[in-house]
Formats: structure tokens, sequence, C-alpha cells
């Protein structure tokens, strides 16, 4: 068997790196508003501006903001997110272009603070309502599914200006009004939802909106506990709403081998890969915290608030699919010292001899994605979304609108032969296939437009200078050919 007939091939994108119009339509501020561009090749980081004890300062985006600490947007400073690459204007070209390229299904992301711009307003903004609507009508007279993520790196300002984001229970509480109230709003053109985006990634500052979260061992555990409350609340909410729904989780998939075949690093691994990925995984598809993570707290003497109940939301709010990104892989060892450090997707890793890298940094490891779809299939037995998978790289836009990305090609060729593999020879059950930025946007970790992925080009620079024009690149062309083969056409 190849790909089962009813595949999705599609494309993803988020709103706070594509949308746009940060404060059109009556939309409020969300945390990755406040967040500056940057430049990944020649490492100038991503920057958030605080006025702390009286005082303005300038941190990296992905460093400790203290508690007390509010941030902000400042006069004069590029912040990707309030353009991006236009979404907001340009969505029905934009669908008609994924529709042209063959997809039946489009990963997109509602945005927080467009449906409660404050996070947790008494009514919705029901201009934001009826612009996602719009949108889903769109997709479905396309024959385009609508893959939804309820909250993609965007949570609400006054959440981390006026309290200690995820670590506060009311986030809980406003997070769960908020996916209520789209549930019930797209019940009828919506039928796939993610509910937190990377959740294991919930844990930096411009994410979580948790002040000091790596120093505060409490709060830092504290909040990713309360992101497993919050979407376990909406599953269970979602499947009351409409018991068609399918509620997924999403997870950044970051693969690891030993270093070595000493057993140390042997169990380093293992103990890496619970820490960034399993975890996450084990409380979602199995409703509790596994014990090696309950050892782990005991350890650091952190004591988890709970509320009577949490335990049965936990058990009842597991997923009904495993979505996740995949992007490139590390090693683990026992000993890190002198061995070279790599990074991707906003994590680091140590670096593999055996493997190629982009031009950022990131490993280029197709057979691994075959590995960690192995690896959740032998351990959730449900079915699996890869929702994020690309290649960032440097496009040029030639004279006559053309675009030539062979390597991007090659690269979804390579990963897509081993979904083949994982299918035919495994068993695993894929269901979909979502590859990252299929249309150009603002990278996530650098704040650029240079860290090209999509399949159509967008005419922007690094300081949001351009006409927006969209181009068909000719990786366009080629996923034409695979989405209307069913992944057979690979030439």
């Amino acid at each position: 068997m190849s790909f089962p007939k009813g595949f999705f091939w599609g494309g993803a994108t988020a709103a706070n790196q594509y949308e746009g119009g940060y404060i059109d339509g009556g939309k409020g501020i969300a945390l990755n508003d406040v967040v500056t561009g940057g430049d990944g090749l020649n490492r100038i980081p991503r920057k958030l501006i605080i006025d702390y004890n009286g005082q303005e300062q300038e941190l990296e985006a992905f460093s400790e903001v203290p508690k007390g600490a509010k941030v902000k947007i400042k006069e004069g400073i590029y912040y990707p997110s309030h353009k991006a690459t236009d979404f907001y204007h340009h969505w029905k070209e934009d669908i008609h272009l994924f529709a042209e390229m063959g997809f039946n299904m489009f990963r997109m992301s509602i945005n927080w603070t467009r449906i409660f711009p404050n996070g947790d307003d008494e009514t919705p903004n029901m201009e934001g309502l009826k612009f996602y609507e719009e949108i889903f009508k769109e997709c479905k007279s396309l024959g385009i599914e609508p893959l939804v993520t309820i909250c993609h790196f965007d949570l609400p300002i006054k959440f981390a200006n006026e309290g200690n984001g995820w670590a506060d229970r009311k986030v809980v509480d406003a997070y769960e009004k908020y996916a209520i109230t789209v549930f019930e709003y797209y019940k009828d053109l919506v039928t796939y939802w993610l509910t937190i985006n990377e959740i294991n990634m919930n844990k930096v500052f411009m994410i979580s909106g948790v002040h000091d979260n790596q120093s505060d061992q409490q709060a830092y555990e504290q909040g990713i506990y309360h992101t497993f409350i919050g979407s376990a609340k909406a599953v269970i909410a979602g499947h009351k709403i409409n018991p068609n729904f399918k509620i997924g989780l999403m997870i950044a998939q970051q693969g690891f081998y030993p270093y070595t075949c000493n057993p140390e690093d042997v169990m380093a691994c293992i103990d890496k890969e619970r820490e960034v990925c399993w975890f996450y995984g084990d409380v979602q598809c199995r409703g509790y915290y596994p014990s090696y993570k309950i050892k782990e707290l005991e350890r650091k003497g952190v004591v988890l608030e709970k509320l009577p109940g949490d335990d049965e939301i936990l058990k009842e709010g597991v997923v009904d699919f495993y979505s996740h990104s995949y992007y490139h892989s590390f090693t683990a060892a026992a000993v890190i010292d002198g061995k070279k450090v790599t990074d991707g997707n906003q994590m680091t890793g140590l670096d593999n001899p055996y493997l190629k890298a982009s031009d950022w940094g990131w490993t280029i490891d197709p057979v691994g994605l075959r590995i960690q779809l192995n690896k959740i299939w032998d351990r959730y037995q449900l079915p699996i979304m890869i929702v994020e998978n690309g290649l960032g790289a440097k496009d040029v836009l030639e004279e006559d609108g053309s675009i030539h990305d062979d390597y991007r090609i090659n690269f979804m060729r390579d990963h897509i032969v081993q979904m083949k593999k994982a299918i035919e020879l495994d068993g695993v059950d894929l269901i979909a296939y979502t590859p990252w930025g299929c249309i150009d946007l603002v990278s996530a970790g650098t704040g650029e437009m240079e860290k090209r992925y999509g399949m159509i080009y967008v005419d922007m620079d690094n300081d949001g200078n351009g006409t927006l024009n969209r181009y068909k690149k000719d990786s366009f062309y080629w996923y034409k050919k695979v989405a209307e083969s069913n992944g057979e056409d690979l030439d």
C-alpha cells in the first residue's frame, strides 16, 4: 500500500508569522507582536523591549524576563508580525493558490487576540470571528479541509504584563472560553483542530508569558502543567460541541541518536527524548504524568498546584491523533564537553557528523523522519499528521518572476520517500502532510524573511519592504504533481 486514499496533502502557516493586520478589525496585542526582527545568518537575535523598575531595557527574545517587567511596542522599531506577509489582505488570493497547488488540507491558526482582544474579554470580537468564517467557507468551497490551531505562539500580552502567563490558572479558564467560542462558531466548517502549537516549546517567555521560567522551576513546571489542563479541557469541550471533531496535540518532534554506542550515551539519549518529546506526548495521549516525570519533580522539589478533578480532566481530555513538526535531528551524550553543539527549531543538541545541514545549521535527516514516525506509532497507536516539515533557504526571484528551488524539492522528496516507507513497510497510520511555510512567512526563531520555506514566494525583505506580490516557485509545480498523484509522482 502506498499513501492511503483520502490522504491529506497541504501546507501549514501561523497567524503571528503570516497574517499581519495586527490591530485591524479590533484585534488586540499578543506577545509575538512585541518581538522585533532579527538575522539568523549573522547571529542578530530577536529582541524584547521591557519596562522594569522604572527603566527601559532591551532583552534577547529567548532570554528570561524578570518578574514585574512589562513588555511593550516601541516607536521606530520594526516588528515583523504587524504586517507579516499580509494574509489578512491576501487571504482569498492565497487560498486559491493553495487549491491550484492541489491542497486538500490547509493548516492555519486563529489569532487568540483577534477573537478576544485582551484574552479574557466578556464577549468575543465578532469582526474577528467573521474574518475566519469567510476563510473557512472559501476553503470548503475549494475542497480544502481546514486544520486549525487554536493557540500558536500568540498568548495575549495582558497575561504576561499583568500576571505570570501560563503559570497562572486564570489563563486556563480564558483559553477554555476561547476554545469553546471558536468550536461553537465554526462547528459546521472545521473538523480538524490542534489545541496548542508545539506545546513542548511553551517554555520561553515570548511563547508562555512565564517570567523567570527557567530559574523559577515552580513557575516553569506549573506553566507546562496548565497548558496540559487547558488542552485537555478544550478536547473535552470540543467533543461535546461536535462529536465529529478530531482534536490533536502538536509537538516539535526532535529526533535524537546516542552520540556513541556507550551505554551511558544511550541512556542520555533516552533521557533527552523523554525531556523534549515523550513527556508531552505521554500526558496528552495517555492522560497522566509519566513516572519518570514524577520522579524528576520530586528531585527538584516541585509540587504542582492542582485543583480537584484535574486528574480526571487529563484522563478524559486525551487527543484523537498525534501531530508534529519535523525538521532535523540531534545526538545526545552523557558528557557534552568538547563536542560540537548545533541548533534547530529553537533547541540545541550535539552535532551528527553523518548528516549535512542547511545554511542555518539545521541538520537534514530524512531517514530520521521514518524513525520518529515508527517511535510515535509504536508508543501511542494513534493516527499521525506531519504538520510541519521543510527547508529554510535563500531564494532568488529571477527577472522573469521564476524561483528555482531544486534544493527544496530534493528535501521534500527525500522526506516523502521516507513517509512512504513508514506506511508501506512499517504499517504506520500516517494521514496527513502539511509542510511548513507553504507560502513565505516570517521565521519564528529569527524574525527574518530571508529564511524562506514556502512554495510560493512573497516579495518582502527582512525590513518589511516589498510589494507583497506572490510568485510560484518551481516547488509549487512539483508539489502540485505530488498532491494530484497522491504521492506517486515524485519526479
